[in-house]
């Protein structure tokens, strides 16, 4: 067995925007994310998160010094246009990511991945857990979040359809309530 590997990250970029387009353009990360028709859908989608301090952060991840994959977080509380609107906990924070290469899945990585990111975000003090919401029928989603230390909350209706919220709290505690 080997060890897990290292992954870092660093902030999205406006130099991104192509490769990231490349990427979301791959059969194994369209059929999650949707299509990203045009590089200028992608600048007008993820510019924005490439902004110092607002409510919604991208980043790449990188693996032994090569780009692996993408992955971003937000604020939940006040994320609008119908998400989560009965979050309460300004100290929320919600996850979506993706690995780049599709030969990457299945070995760990996008585990590690997710768990470094966490890890990341929890040295934030005011984070008090960390979601997501993969469709109930991605699998291997669901698996890497579980062993990325998320539980599962409940299925529950999004603007992007049916998923499976799942969260993390520090230490692996479940959240109270939500």
């Amino acid at each position: 067995m080997h060890p897990p590997p290292d992954v870092t990250f660093r902030r999205l970029t406006i130099a991104d925007m192509s490769m990231l387009h490349d990427w979301l353009c791959r059969p194994h990360v369209a059929e999650w994310w949707g299509p990203a028709d045009s590089l200028a859908y992608v600048v007008d989608r993820y510019q924005p998160l490439t902004v110092a301090d607002a409510r919604e952060q991208g980043y790449i991840a990188l693996s032994g010094g090569s780009e692996i994959g993408y992955i971003q977080s937000y604020v939940v509380q006040g994320s609008g246009d119908g998400w989560w609107p009965d979050e309460l906990d300004p100290g929320a924070r919600g996850i979506d990511q993706f690995l780049a290469d599709p030969d990457q899945l299945g070995r760990g990585l996008g585990t590690a991945m997710v768990r470094a990111f966490v890890e990341h975000l929890f040295a934030d003090p005011a984070v008090t857990s960390v979601q997501t919401d993969p469709a109930p029928d991605n699998v291997r989603a669901i698996r890497c979040y579980r062993h990325a230390g998320f539980r599962s909350f409940a299925e529950v209706d999004t603007p992007d359809g049916r998923a499976l919220l799942m969260i993390c709290g520090r230490s692996g505690d479940q959240p109270l309530s939500r």
